[in-house]
């Protein structure tokens, strides 16, 4: 009686099957981790447009030019922010809606980030609105202190 010592065909074809399917799916893992790189990275690119957009709105020292906006070239995108600013019910205090729009020949469709925040800017502010609100203010706090009738 022979024995055999080698495989037999069908285990060396199911032993290739095994080989190309794992190839397969961490090729594929591999093509992911890639492509995700790169988003990654334009995703920090159009992070800092919009970072030094913003930069330049809080730089900011003239209510008029910051409501105007502004645009810039970083490479081969186009930058355009804009800012939407309405007075709070506190003196010096403004709500701000910032708007940036990255445009990038490549990709297509412009990016377009927006942002609401409250903003302290006392330069900003209208000399008569200013001691408006402080009064109304110091009315407030005297009323809560009980100083004056509500």
């Amino acid at each position: 009686m022979r024995r055999s010592r080698g495989f037999t065909l069908l285990e060396v074809l199911a032993a290739l099957l095994i080989f190309t399917l794992t190839a397969v799916v961490l090729g594929g893992a591999y093509l992911n981790v890639l492509n995700s790189y790169e988003a990654a990275q334009r995703s920090n690119a159009n992070d800092d447009d919009v970072y030094f957009a913003r930069s330049q709105l809080l730089a900011q020292s003239d209510l008029t030019q910051a409501g105007a906006g502004s645009e810039f070239d970083d490479n081969d995108r186009h930058v355009r922010w804009t800012a939407e600013i309405e007075p709070a019910n506190t003196t010096d205090l403004f709500t701000v809606t910032f708007t940036c729009v990255v445009s990038e020949p490549s990709a297509g469709q412009p990016r377009t980030t927006v942002e609401t925040f409250m903003l302290l800017r006392p330069t900003w502010s209208d000399p008569a609105a200013h001691s408006t609100l402080r009064a109304n203010a110091a009315t407030r706090i005297a009323q809560a202190q009980g100083k004056l009738p509500k």
